[in-house]
């Protein structure tokens, strides 16, 4: 019988798998390989090989590749909304928090381009906010910035255009700084984020 059927050899999994949370150490691995490679490229079989489980162990914690890349790109939603929280308390409240907001997205996507681009994919993007998906934390902090630059007086109707002319302004600089069409340079990201929004 052949040994390499493109599964993982169970004998060996107890000796390689040493953690507590299968479903966190295949999150684990799945972020690591974003850091090399599209979602496009990731395999549920690779990732499990590289655990040290089996491909049927995998499917108990993420029945498909979608189930892992949704978790994936949660991941991701949580980690923006965390350098959001960062960049802000080092700057004053107001106009220099709502910035530093800013920088931190572009920031964020230019040192982790394949999970941003995969947390901001239409597929990923689509219902989280009816899912309730750690994702909407950060969209969420945007809104509470925008509320406070304008002293509570925007109408509902305002403040979704002026978060989705903030959303537009820092999201499309973070992609022409990744494709290239414009240089990653820091300077650039103040002059255009420093621009008066609201």
């Amino acid at each position: 019988m052949p040994t390499n059927d493109n599964s993982v050899n169970i004998e060996n999994s107890a000796e390689r798998y040493h953690h507590g949370d299968l479903r966190a150490a295949l999150v684990e691995e799945g972020l690591k390989r974003l850091e090399s490679g599209p979602a496009e490229a990731l395999s549920l079989r690779e990732v499990a090989r590289s655990v040290g489980v089996s491909a049927t162990a995998v499917y108990r914690h993420f029945p498909d590749k979608q189930a892992l890349l949704h978790a994936l790109a949660d991941v991701a939603g949580e980690r923006l909304a965390s350098a959001f929280e960062t960049a802000m308390a080092a700057e004053k409240p107001g106009k220099e928090a709502f910035d530093a907001m800013g920088r931190a997205y572009v920031h964020f996507a230019l040192k982790n381009p394949f999970l941003f681009k995969l947390m901001m994919s239409p597929e990923m993007m689509s219902g989280i906010a009816a899912e309730g998906r750690p994702r909407t934390r950060g969209m969420g902090m945007l809104t509470s910035a925008l509320s406070e630059l304008s002293g509570g007086k925007m109408s509902l109707a305002e403040q979704n255009i002026r978060r989705l002319q903030s959303w537009a302004i820092v999201h499309g600089l973070a992609l022409l700084m990744l494709d290239g069409l414009v240089p990653a340079d820091e300077k650039i990201i103040d002059q255009v984020l420093g621009s008066k929004i609201v």
